[in-house]
């Protein structure tokens, strides 16, 4: 028995034990490719069900699964928020530490693309961005892609042209 077909009015815990078993994977996999570490995710991943299971009582049994993604995606977000600020804190430190750097003008020319592509995949449509990490950064093919967001795979195909057209064209590089 899945977890669709058990339908009570209120979530308890056989429906959280359910849902955990059905989704836990797939939104620890979802948190992967938007963070890149599989600790972390595993870690956000357990979080949403906390939250979830303090949230229980204004659950929609329908909408269980997106309310699910929808906490893990905001926890993943905060997560990269908080890393954003720490980076910047440590970079500050080392510029005050007076660190040199073998070859200045590789370095910079290496973060000046690395800006550039994090800027570039940032500026991709939400859609488009997460068809291209989900098949670049975890490997998954549009066929699994396509399940996962439970959308067409021709949607993803197109998503992804998009994502490649606009990093292309940004970048001047072949991908």
């Amino acid at each position: 028995m899945n977890y669709q077909e058990n339908n009570q009015a209120q979530i308890n815990e056989k429906d959280l034990k359910l849902l955990f078993d059905q989704y836990f994977e797939s939104i620890r996999s979802f948190i992967y490719y938007k963070l890149g570490d599989i600790d972390a995710a595993e870690d956000i991943a357990q979080e949403a069900y906390i939250k979830f299971w303090e949230a229980r009582e204004k659950v929609i049994k329908e909408t269980a699964k997106t309310y699910l993604y929808t906490i893990a995606n905001n926890l993943a977000m905060n997560y990269i928020k908080h890393n954003k600020v720490v980076l910047q804190f440590e970079q500050k430190q080392n510029k005050k530490d007076g660190e040199t750097e073998t070859n200045p003008e590789f370095k910079m020319e290496l973060n000046e693309f690395q800006h550039s592509l994090e800027e570039t995949i940032n500026q991709l449509p939400d859609k488009s961005k997460e068809v291209f990490l989900m098949n670049r950064m975890e490997g998954l093919t549009y066929a699994e892609i396509s399940d996962r967001l439970d959308v067409s795979i021709k949607a993803i195909e197109k998503r992804m042209s998009k994502a490649l057209s606009i990093l292309r064209s940004n970048l001047k590089i072949n991908i």
